[in-house]
């Protein structure tokens, strides 16, 4: 018997794979660091490759927390907009303010694929003879995934508000109708 396969599952899959690799990462870090330094400390000497490659497990893990960031909604932002408007207005508010940030990653996604289409075509290497296109793969997929999350919030956002809009013109009916 084959189970559903439903999207709740589907995105519990994708925030344990985003947040599982961000930990490797992270880890990965720490341990290598913590090596470099007992190498130089001891030995007057660490591994040359550890520098270039822990600034792009950097790179790498502060583009993969904004990600994380985004999709539980703990980004940096500006709400002061938010803050001081009466309640009736957050609803459009906050669907604006999701539509402009998945807009801006959306544009930014896209210069970074430029970005990293130009790398790959100048043909360059970066650490361990890799090409420098694949360390600077993170861009564009951090981008893409900081849009994919600003639009299932927008999303989100325009079923909420339909949802309660619909919800009070359903009990309006009924109360008209009862009278």
């Amino acid at each position: 018997m084959m189970k559903k396969f439903s999207g709740h599952r589907l995105w519990k899959l994708w925030t344990g794979l985003t947040d599982g690799i961000l930990c490797l990462l992270l880890s990965a870090m720490v341990t290598l660091a913590c090596v470099q330094i007992f190498l130089r400390t001891f030995f007057g000497g660490g591994f040359l490759w550890a520098d270039p490659l822990l600034r792009y497990m950097v790179l790498w893990s502060g583009m993969l927390g904004a990600v994380v960031a985004t999709r539980e909604g703990k980004h940096i932002a500006i709400d002061v907009i938010t803050y001081l408007a009466p309640e009736q207005t957050k609803a459009w508010i906050h669907l604006v303010i999701h539509l402009f940030s998945c807009g801006v990653a959306v544009i930014l996604t896209w210069a970074a694929v430029i970005f990293v289409r130009n790398e790959a075509l100048f043909g360059s290497t970066s650490l361990m003879n890799v090409p420098a296109w694949i360390w600077n793969l993170i861009f564009p997929v951090a981008f893409g995934l900081i849009g994919f999350h600003f639009f299932v919030a927008l999303l989100t956002d325009i079923i909420a508000f339909f949802g309660v809009r619909l919800q009070q013109a359903t009990r309006a009916g009924t109360t008209t109708a009862g009278e």
